[in-house]
């Protein structure tokens, strides 16, 4: 499981988006767009820049290894082959048990011998 989670988050990719208002940090956001400050309008009027936005891409792997059971040499081939064949093959199976009493049926009861002593298990 460790390792699944291990291959999941080194192929996920992400952006991080940043958006300043002159020096000052006003937002940052990881999935979805940065609020703007609202300095944009002013900006249009004035032709001036005092807000920039910075973008930061964190790619994942794109490439994995796909290797398969002839990518081995033979060495390491009849390694794996014995190791699964000893590891299948070491589990015993129980023995049959048979069970003498498993047909057994208790006598009847004639008399209910604790209601008659009055001994009763509290």
């Amino acid at each position: 499981m460790l390792l699944a989670l291990l291959v999941l988050f080194s192929t996920v990719s992400f952006t991080i988006e940043k958006h300043y208002c002159g020096d000052v940090l006003v937002d940052v956001s990881v999935f979805s767009e940065v609020e703007k400050c609202g300095m944009e309008a002013m900006e249009i009027l004035q032709k001036k820049t005092c807000c920039k936005d910075e973008i930061n891409v964190v790619k994942g792997q794109d490439e994995l290894k796909v290797s398969s059971f002839e990518d081995l040499d033979f060495n390491q081939q009849q390694f794996i082959t014995a190791f699964i064949y000893t590891y299948f093959n070491s589990f015993e199976g129980l023995p049959k048990q048979t069970i003498p009493h498993k047909d057994y049926s208790p006598p009847n009861l004639v008399y209910d011998i604790q209601v008659l002593d009055q001994v009763f298990i509290i």
